[in-house]
């Protein structure tokens, strides 16, 4: 792994910084205004991180750091020198984003992709110099080499789960994009999307998967053995109406959570993080608060 030199610049220009690891980093051109106004009110907190290709320094982790600097037309970065060759460098990038904000799932694949396609490393060599497992390594490939370019598309936008991606990579691309199609106008839940690709790689005709993707939760019901229900007999009126509520409720919770995790504040304006800030901050209060009446409910249930 990287070894740390000795050298510690404590002040370079901001024209002096080499950008071409910036590829495998998303949205490297927009700055989010919270790293502006600390980099302005506090300071460089910690340096970034780069490495020496012959004459030029390669910018490894402090994009927007560098980009905040730019706006605010600092004189200067202090930068923290690693001793690494290109792998190393890659596998640095990924390694210095393993903490409480983790790089997009896409970042970590065109990483993979780099040091399998371009530096000829095996998988397994790339899971080895990356802390994780073969299937990992294989599984981030697949995101760009057998997933389609529209649910690639999705899946940066945050539109797509990363479990829903790995459903899709089941699919030939010609049916990828039908179900995928289906599943915008549907708006099914990431379960839902499991159900219906086991019904397609079941399907031995054309009109068993035209009718699974034109009615798949009609076709998910009929495969479960059981008609879908607005209504479930099994349950008292007062029952029924907290079902409803509490599948919509769910539903919704996915969406957001998948928002959150992969897209969250770096698409929002200054503005909009403005108006919309009070209604997170009830969010993350009436969260935590339905939470713990939830659980005690269960444990409530539990009960004889």
């Amino acid at each position: 792994m990287a070894r740390r030199s000795s050298t510690r610049v404590s002040s370079l220009g901001l024209e002096a910084f080499d950008e071409r690891f910036g590829g495998y980093r998303l949205g490297t051109a927009r700055v989010e205004p919270t790293m502006i106004a600390s980099l302005r009110e506090f300071g460089q907190l910690s340096p970034v991180v780069c490495c020496q290709r012959e004459e030029e320094v390669c910018l490894l982790d402090g994009y927007q750091r560098l980009g905040a600097a730019r706006q605010i037309e600092l004189p200067g970065l202090s930068v923290l020198f690693l001793e690494v060759d290109d792998r190393q460098a890659k596998a640095a990038m990924y390694r210095l984003n393993q903490g409480a904000r983790r790089i997009h799932v896409l970042e970590e694949a065109w990483i993979v992709q780099a040091l399998v396609r371009e530096d000829g490393l095996s998988q397994a060599e790339v899971a080895e110099l990356l802390g994780r497992h073969k299937t990992w390594v294989c599984r981030r490939l697949a995101l760009l080499e057998k997933l389609a370019p529209q649910a690639r598309q999705d899946l940066q936008l945050g539109l797509l789960s990363v479990t829903a991606a790995r459903d899709l990579l089941r699919l030939p691309h010609g049916n990828q994009l039908e179900l995928l199609e289906c599943l915008r106008r549907e708006s099914l839940t990431t379960g839902e999307i499991r159900e219906v690709v086991n019904l397609l790689l079941a399907a031995s005709t054309r009109e068993q998967r035209e009718f699974v993707l034109e009615k798949p939760r009609q076709a998910i019901s009929q495969a479960r053995g059981g008609p879908i229900r607005s209504w479930d007999p099994r349950l008292s009126t007062a029952g029924n109406r907290v079902a409803r509520k509490l599948g919509w409720l769910l539903d919704n919770l996915s969406r957001m959570e998948n928002w959150l995790r992969h897209t969250g504040r770096g698409e929002l304006s200054l503005c909009d993080c403005t108006i919309l800030s009070p209604g997170f901050e009830r969010l993350s209060h009436d969260g935590r608060v339905v939470g713990e009446l939830a659980g005690d409910l269960v444990e409530e249930m539990k009960l004889p």
